[in-house]
């Protein structure tokens, strides 16, 4: 992809003609006489080399080592010529075996065309003569087209773990360069005014200047370290000016290639493609034909003679088409089914849904879209609000864990504070957004790629992008070619492309393998089609520009997504310059910093400890160090999001800083006003109508954003669940008291009753006919779990997690009204709120509100001041208990259940009850009662430490050593090879000293 680091004054194009179009054939390179002379010496060579030494040594010397097992009496022995010329035939051996060795690793990766040949230990000069000597002889061969095509160049280049060599003129001026480039400023300012005049008189001559035989090419190189040539850098240095690469695209546009490819999108262009440039180009390693170019190998004059003529002014055509902007190739996307299902969108398709075809722009950072009283831009984005929603669940339970240790004074209790205004919104449309499945797809898929790659002994390509199509399929974008892909994988549109079917992703099994590409980001949708970009892989920076507002926007979904991803195990992400503090979402991942200095210093240390460590372990990169033995140790990604625009002195500090973070996974965004970003590799912008441009890329998106009011409500639902902030209960009514009190007076019996805990039952209603029986009683148990409300949208995406028209949505809602009936005043027992979600009427119960409203009484209310009133209580609840929540649920419905933390909740609320029954009953020395009371609770909750400790005190209280003894075997054989918790044999220590001799002789 094209990389850009600062830009000089623009030149205008004049309009062209219309191009030939006429298909031309793929011309061979004829092969001259000096290719056979080379290739006639290197076979000689070979021959002595691998063949003729070791005949030599054999015949001549023989085989040098002893015969028998070495002694002592050797040292006595006196040391002669003979024992020298022995010493220098067992080096001379050794030699040829690593010549050999090198030869044949050379042979290998030049046949199969995969990847860099692998490096041989300690053999840099004899693997560079293998390599020139491989390379001469198959030079004349059929295979010489997948070798790479810097071959010709014998001597001048070394590939793999060794720094090309490349002629001065090539390599393009950096932040490292910065006096030389503003001293040949102006003289590249007055040729390209004197070079664009001629261009001007080119383009009217019809393409003249090619007959008149001044016409210039010039050969993109091979890459230098992890920079890779693009036609922007081609241009900067030849024209002066990046943004004229448009010129040189449509100059060379689908011409034959030396390799027998085309060049198509401008920014995927490969070492060793000849590229005819505008008569005003200029730069010494131009090749001016058909001069003689004593400079330039026979092999590249022949590859340029033939190129010449296949362009249009080899057929008379002249002038270039106009019209044609370059783009990165969205892949080419296979038949959708007749009703596609849209998991990266599981919503109404009655609703426009970006990406689907009848899309609609997200709303600017400024402008706060709705859809249906829902955030817009957190339904368009799939993978954060799936992301996101797992964060928050895992947040939620870890409170509800501390809370019932008691690690939090004052919060004990399970319920969390529900969300209400603008948090609540954000909630919704993360449960009707999010896309779990299309996650665990994209996590699997890439985990089961790295491994197949490991187990061939092939290195990770690098990965610019994935895109993920509307049919549920991935493309991953490489760098550049990397051979064929692993099966399932198939090879895309072209060579850089590798793509996975979503039925062969499903067969994927979790890999033990360390994410590959954790860098990579959701950025928006473009057609069918989310493009994930991988930030840590851009060999530089990659800079955003746009207003203040609408930049924030983009950064939040940025930072969001890459904290809380599922495709990533560990990471480092640095915010600079953000106003909204986004620590909440994951602690152990985003840190703040106070400015640019800050940021300077740290980023400057880690780069240092990365190239040595690197250097250390032997890697060129952080992609092949993933799949190594440190694999979940080290390598983890650094990602830098700098939302304030530098200075310029701190660009160019930041520039140089960047310019090998690709190599070092580190990846670096930057906010800017303007679009002279220094040391940018990448360059894009962000509308006010939310629209993600980057031209040089070809990219136009609808872009993934945040905007404040929703990054505040997201942030607001993660410190909600912190408990350790936040107020204590909800206005009006006391700490940790449930969303829905029950009466659980004679008074208040329900007129409809649900049981949940256990096996599913109601009671009071009829139960409905036909197969839409089971979704009624889904809908039913999702608003009984949600007693504040619950959105439409919500309710459909439940139970419909691949979208549903709103007729059938509308449809089930009035079944499910009618079937609830009403009250006897006539008040319907499923309403609507102020706020459009859907709430059950008081007189509609379930046994978990029935459950949670006598624990509450009994330990916060009533049974406070009254002992007989809490153990009545307490034991009417612990008989409510029959089994785990909706234990007889059918498989593949109640998928919800998934997002739900009611799961968790459920047995720590059994536990307490459990708990607090058993205090009662050993208050009075009755330890039976306590004993029954935590074996029912153990039913439910049977993974409780708490429940088996009192079990273990309880009976203990008992006077029996015979019956403590064989419940402690029990907890051994219950804990299995992870044996017991640390706490449990400490409290055995206490109560039975010996338990360890009678679970050793047990065993």
């Amino acid at each position: 992809m094209p990389r850009r680091r600062t830009t000089s004054s623009s030149s205008s194009t004049a309009p062209s003609a219309p191009r030939n179009r006429t298909p031309q054939p793929v011309r061979v390179r004829r092969r001259s006489f000096g290719d056979f002379v080379k290739a006639f010496l290197a076979f000689l060579v070979l021959l002595v080399l691998v063949v003729g030494v070791p005949l030599a040594l054999a015949t001549q010397i023989g085989w040098p080592l002893p015969d028998g097992a070495p002694s002592l009496d050797w040292l006595q022995r006196e040391i002669t010529v003979q024992t020298f010329l022995h010493i220098l035939t067992v080096i001379v051996w050794f030699a040829w075996a690593q010549f050999t060795a090198c030869v044949l690793v050379e042979v290998k990766a030049a046949l199969s065309g995969v990847g860099v040949p692998g490096r041989v230990p300690g053999s840099g000069p004899s693997q560079l003569l293998a390599r020139q000597l491989v390379a001469a002889l198959l030079l004349v061969g059929a295979t010489a087209a997948s070798l790479t095509p810097g071959l010709s160049q014998l001597g001048q280049s070394l590939e793999g773990n060794q720094k090309p060599s490349v002629a001065a003129a090539q390599q393009t001026p950096g932040i490292f360069a910065q006096q030389q480039e503003q001293a040949a400023a102006t003289a590249n300012a007055l040729a390209e005014q004197a070079g664009q005049a001629g261009q001007d008189v080119a383009r009217a001559d019809g393409g003249s200047s090619a007959a008149h035989g001044d016409t210039k090419y010039y050969r993109i190189q091979p890459p230098e370290g992890r920079h890779h040539d693009s036609l922007w850098e081609v241009a900067e240095r030849h024209l002066g000016d990046g943004r004229r690469y448009k010129e040189i695209f449509e100059l060379n546009k689908d011409r034959v290639q030396p390799d027998g490819s085309r060049l198509s999108e401008a920014s995927l262009i490969r070492p060793g493609w000849i590229m005819e440039m505008p008569g005003d180009a200029r730069g010494g390693e131009l090749v001016e034909m058909p001069d003689e170019a004593p400079n330039v190998s026979e092999q590249v004059q022949q590859q340029i003679s033939d190129y010449a003529q296949t362009g249009d002014h080899a057929q008379g055509g002249g002038g270039a088409q106009g019209g044609g902007d370059a783009q990165v190739s969205l892949p080419e996307q296979r038949p959708a089914p007749a009703t596609p299902a849209n998991p990266a969108n599981p919503v109404t398709p009655a609703t426009p849904v970006p990406g689907t075809g009848g899309e609609h722009a997200a709303p600017a950072a400024g402008q706060e879209g709705h859809s249906f009283g829902l955030p817009e831009a957190l339904l368009a984005a799939p993978l954060l609000a799936a992301g996101l929603l797992g964060a928050l669940g895992r947040r939620r339970r870890q409170a509800m864990w501390q809370s019932a240790l008691g690690a939090v004074g004052g919060r004990r209790g399970m319920e969390p504070p529900t969300p209400t205004g603008d948090a609540q919104d954000a909630q919704d449309a993360l449960l009707v957004g999010a896309d779990p499945e299309g996650v665990r797809l994209l996590d699997r898929s890439l985990r089961g790629l790295a491994a197949s790659l490991a187990a061939e002994s092939r290195p990770l390509p690098v990965v610019y992008a994935a895109w993920m199509s509307g049919n549920g399929d991935l493309h991953l974008q490489l760098a550049q070619p990397a051979g064929k892909p692993p099966t399932p994988w198939q090879q895309g549109q072209d060579q850089t492309f590798w793509m996975l079917a979503r039925s062969d992703a499903e067969g994927y099994e979790e890999a033990e393998t360390a994410a590959p590409y954790p860098g990579l980001v959701s950025l928006g949708t473009m057609d069918d089609s989310r493009l994930l970009l991988n930030l840590e892989a851009v060999p530089g920076i990659v800079s955003l520009g746009g207003t203040e507002p609408d930049r924030a926007a983009v950064f939040a979904s940025v930072a969001a997504e890459l904290a809380t991803n599922g495709w990533s195990d560990r990471m480092t992400i640095t915010l600079v310059g953000f106003g909204d503090d986004l620590t909440p979402l994951a602690p152990n991942r985003i840190r703040h910093l106070d400015g640019f200095e800050d940021l300077f210093e740290t980023m400057s240390a880690e780069t240092r400890q990365r190239r040595g460590a690197l250097g250390a372990a032997g890697h060129d990169s952080v992609l092949t160090g993933r799949t190594g033995p440190a694999q979940h140790t080290r390598w983890a990604p650094h990602l830098v999001l700098l939302a304030a625009q530098p200075s310029d002195d701190d660009a160019l500090r930041l520039a140089e800083l960047a310019a090998d973070a690709g190599r070092l996974g580190i990846g670096y965004l930057v906010g800017t006003q303007g679009t002279d970003l220094p040391g940018a590799a990448w360059e894009m912008e962000i509308t006010r109508e939310g629209r993600l441009l980057a031209p040089l890329l070809g990219l136009e998106l609808d872009a993934q954003m945040l905007p404040t009011a929703q990054r505040r409500a997201v942030v607001e639902l993660f410190t909600d669940a912190d408990p350790g902030s936040g107020p204590e209960g909800g206005p009006g009514r006391p700490a940790n008291a449930p969303p829905f009190l029950v009466d659980i007076s004679e008074q208040g019996r329900p007129a409809v009753y649900a049981r949940l805990v256990g096996s599913y039952e109601i009671i009071g209603l009829d139960t409905p006919d036909g197969e839409r029986s089971a979704l009624l009683h889904e809908a039913l148990a999702l608003l009984l779990l949600h007693r504040e409300g619950v959105h439409p949208r919500v309710l459909s995406s439940a139970l419909w997690p691949r979208g549903v028209t709103a007729d059938v949505r509308d449809a089930l809602l009035e079944r499910l009204r009618t079937w609830l009936g009403s009250d006897p005043d006539g008040t319907p027992r499923l309403a609507t709120d102020a706020t459009g979600r859907l709430t059950l009427a008081k007189s509609v119960v379930s046994d978990l509100d029935v459950l949670r409203s006598l624990y509450y009484e009994a330990t916060q209310g009533r049974g406070v001041d009254s002992r007989q009133v809490r153990g009545r209580l307490l034991t009417d609840a612990l008989v409510l208990v029959r089994g785990p929540l909706l234990a007889d649920r059918p498989e593949g419905r109640y998928r919800w259940l998934t997002h739900e933390i009611v799961d968790a909740q459920l047995p720590l609320l059994v536990a307490d009850t459990g708990l607090a029954l058993c205090e009662f009953h050993l208050e009075r020395d009755r330890a039976e009662k306590a004993i029954e009371a935590l074996n029912a609770a153990l039913r439910t909750a049977p993974a409780d430490e708490r429940l088996w400790h009192e079990l273990l005190r309880a009976t203990h209280t008992t006077g029996d050593p015979d019956r403590l003894r064989a419940l402690a075997a029990d907890l051994v054989a219950r804990s299995g090879a992870r044996g017991l918790p640390p706490r449990t044999e400490a409290l055995l220590d206490e109560l039975l000293p010996t338990w360890r001799e009678g679970v050793s002789a047990a065993g």
